[in-house]
């Protein structure tokens, strides 16, 4: 089991460089407890860090210096083992040692590998009835002892000197003669050394990789991994070529520069005072409902991920997880575009913030690498990019943030360029102007994306080639592709967009893939480059040959299946083939604005021409054998969809508020899998669906939109029995901050 341990350093000299600063204010901002050791007074010392008297653990009367360098090493080893010696549950730091998260340990060794030769003592923790640590100061108690482990030649040369009254001091001796080199030795010769952690734990980027510390651009962060809790940056070394090869200053994107920048330390060696956390609605912060109303004015009726841009809207992300039970990225992106190595201290206040106000904390992401992007439903810059920052730097995340029915709230200070820098990514409506800090006028903005360019992915050309082999097929017009991969007499027949299949899914296949290989069926997958409805006459073409050319006609089963656009285009394409089932969630049945004037939704397709034999799914399905709809009746776009699905063929099963992405609801409850298996089976029922549907009593989601209604509906008593019932089944934080602020009549 873990313990808690209190961390320990020294440092010998007057004023601390950039380096000491931040690798001390590192432990503050982690929450490890941190002593700073002195001899005399240091002006300054972060903030947060205990400072003590150094005599009390060693005198400054035993103090030693390397002959050949003049570096107290010497003293600082032997005040380490003193230290460790007198205190228990107490870890070494050296002032170069950086910590990425709290020091622990369930035996009280703690130290790691630095290379395959040995380990190091820059961070050391050693439980006081260490037989070596007692070795260790029994050793270094004697400045003239001999060390044995160089070699029989060099312990017979000072065996020799000692002889001739000429002993060798220790610091005339082998550089790490009283640190590494000895520590190895006596952890080794006393079994301890099966303690070590590896050498990613606290040496992460080796020392002849050290200057890359200083060069901007490195990706340093690769080092770093579950395993890591320090990254050591030897410092006499690192701040020598930080002074020859950048003028003393760290570069900016460089490993040190940008955790110097996290932590708020500057070049002189001191700290920044901490920027209060604002949500940057005018003229301060957004409250209550001011964040609900401007919620409304973004005509979203369904918020599933909300993506805050620099951290700086926590009122409207926080109206919004109330309102919506959503997750919550905090995409800490620096303003001056650059990513942190770690999430920063103000993500990380904010996210405090978000939890002390009820929000679960597993439904908060810090977004800290433009890899960890997901598209958004609602993302929000205020007092951010556009404003307090460069627009220019969220070029990289405009492919990312969005999807197809995004809208972005954005803060545009006049000047900055930023209307022009939207316009080829989607449409501005200006919602309010007020006057900003400072000078400069704000424009309150929504913006909606246009939908993405329909282009094909070279890279999944390739794939699709290698999963279609030889006996199946890949097709592609540059905007629609599709992928047969052949294995048994059922075919599965799905419908997805490129760019999630590339770019959000690890193993870049196209969705349903696995399930489907599993079952040895074989799949036909359409693909779309972008949110295009399949609104293409080539692949209205490609259907009809398939048809034509007896395609399907060669299996004994046909299932078309897909979600939302999928849906819709799984219904619709039913019609190439009669007699097929059709597996459909949330689908829409049509976007054409003549047919269904009440879709808001899906601005960016309202042009599209949806008539012909594939335009209207639920025309087009009636040709079917069963037509499955899996849908929130609750929602009533969907619900509008789903009523126009009016033929004898259909079954429609209803997932009462779970939303429009029903099948991730379906998913984290863990019964899609077996709802859509008998589905694809044809041998799902009503009944099979609705007893698999009561999983949905423990889903928080449900359970939160079930007591909103209640409340809502003014059935406080019943809202009142409901939450308490909740609770007791599990720590659902909405319903537990609703259910505190109830009316108590």
């Amino acid at each position: 089991m873990n313990k808690d341990y209190q961390v320990a350093a020294l440092w010998i000299g007057g004023k601390m460089s950039f380096l000491e600063v931040l690798c001390l204010k590192s432990f503050v901002d982690a929450g490890q407890h941190i002593t700073l050791y002195s001899y005399e007074p240091i002006p300054n010392v972060p903030e947060g860090v205990a400072i003590a008297d150094a005599n009390e653990i060693l005198s400054s009367e035993q103090f030693l210096r390397h002959g050949r360098t003049n570096s107290p090493a010497l003293h600082s080893d032997r005040f380490r083992y003193h230290l460790l010696a007198k205190n228990d549950h107490m870890i070494w730091a050296d002032t170069d040692a950086y910590c990425v998260k709290p020091f622990t340990s369930p035996t009280g060794h703690f130290f790691a590998w630095e290379s395959k030769e040995g380990v190091n003592g820059g961070v050391l923790g050693l439980p006081q009835d260490s037989e070596a640590l007692g070795r260790l100061i029994e050793f270094t108690n004697d400045e003239y002892a001999i060390p044995t482990w160089y070699g029989d030649d060099y312990t017979r040369e000072l065996l020799e000197a000692r002889e001739r009254g000429e002993p060798v001091h220790a610091g005339d001796q082998p550089w790490g003669v009283w640190g590494p080199h000895g520590l190895t030795h006596f952890l080794k010769e006393t079994g301890e050394i099966k303690y070590a952690l590896p050498q990613a734990a606290l040496y992460p980027i080796d020392y002849k990789y050290r200057a890359k510390m200083t060069q901007p651009g490195y990706d340093w962060q690769k080092h770093v991994t579950d395993e890591t809790y320090s990254i050591h940056f030897y410092g006499r070394r690192l701040r020598a070529r930080i002074n020859e090869k950048h003028g003393g200053i760290p570069k900016a994107r460089s490993c040190v520069g940008m955790l110097m920048s996290k932590h708020g330390v500057l070049p002189d060696g001191s700290v920044k005072p901490a920027e209060p956390v604002t949500s940057a609605t005018p003229p301060e912060q957004a409250q209550g409902a001011q964040a609900a109303a401007l919620l409304e004015r973004t005509g979203l009726t369904r918020i599933e991920r909300i993506a805050d841009l620099g951290a700086m809207a926590p009122d409207l992300a926080l109206a919004a997880q109330e309102r919506f039970d959503c997750e919550i990225d905090l995409i800490d992106l620096g303003s001056d575009g650059a990513w942190p190595a770690l999430a920063s201290g103000h993500a990380q206040a904010v996210k405090a913030e978000l939890v002390a106000a009820g929000v679960d904390g597993a439904r908060i992401r810090i977004v800290t690498r433009l890899e960890e992007i997901k598209p958004a439903d609602l993302v929000l810059s205020l007092a951010s990019f556009g404003d307090s920052a460069k627009i220019r730097h969220l070029a990289p995340l405009m492919g990312k943030l969005f999807h197809a029915d995004s809208r972005m709230l954005m803060d545009i200070r006049a000047g900055t360029g930023a209307f022009p820098f939207l316009k080829p990514y989607g449409e501005s409506e200006a919602l309010e102007e007020f006057e900003g800090r400072g000078n400069g006028k704000i424009t309150r903005v929504l913006f909606s994306p246009f939908a993405p360019k329909a282009e094909s992915d070279p890279a999944w050309a390739e794939i699709a080639r290698e999963l279609a082999g030889p006996d199946g097929f890949y097709t592609d017009n540059g905007q629609h592709s599709f992928l047969y991969v052949p294995r048994g007499k059922t075919l599965v027949v799905t419908f997805d967009n490129l760019d999630i299949a590339m770019g959000k899914r690890e193993d870049r296949r196209p969705w349903g893939y696995s399930f489907i290989e599993k079952q040895g069926w074989s799949m036909l997958g359409a693909m779309a480059g972008g949110w295009t409805w399949y609104r293409d006459p080539w692949v209205f073409d490609e259907f009809d040959r398939l048809a034509a050319e007896g395609f399907f006609a060669q299996f004994e089963r046909v299932v078309f299946y897909g979600a939302s656009m999928g849906g819709y285009a799984a219904a619709a394409f039913s019609a190439a083939c009669p007699g097929a089932d059709v597996v459909v969630i949330s689908p829409q049945s049509t976007v054409d604005k003549a047919v269904v004037p009440w879709e808001t939704r899906y601005k960016t397709v309202w042009g599209q021409d949806f008539s012909g034999k594939y335009g209207d799914a639920a025309e087009a399905s009636k040709a079917a054998a069963r037509v499955s709809i899996l849908y929130d009746p609750y929602e009533p776009l969907d619900a509008g969809h789903a009523a126009r699905f009016d033929a004898p063929n259909v079954m429609k099963l209803r997932a009462p508020l779970l939303g429009h992405r029903l099948g991730s609801s379906l998913n984290q409850m863990g019964i899609l899998t077996p709802i859509i298996l008998k589905a694809l089976e044809g041998s799902l029922r009503p009944q099979d669906f609705h007893m698999a549907l009561r999983a949905r009593r423990n889903f928080p989601r449900y359970q939160k939109e079930l007591f909103n209604r209640c409340v809502a509906r003014g059935h406080l008593k019943l809202a009142r029995r409901l939450g308490e019932w909740i609770l007791k089944r599990n720590d659902n934080g909405p319903v537990r901050k609703a259910l505190r602020d109830l009316p108590k009549s």
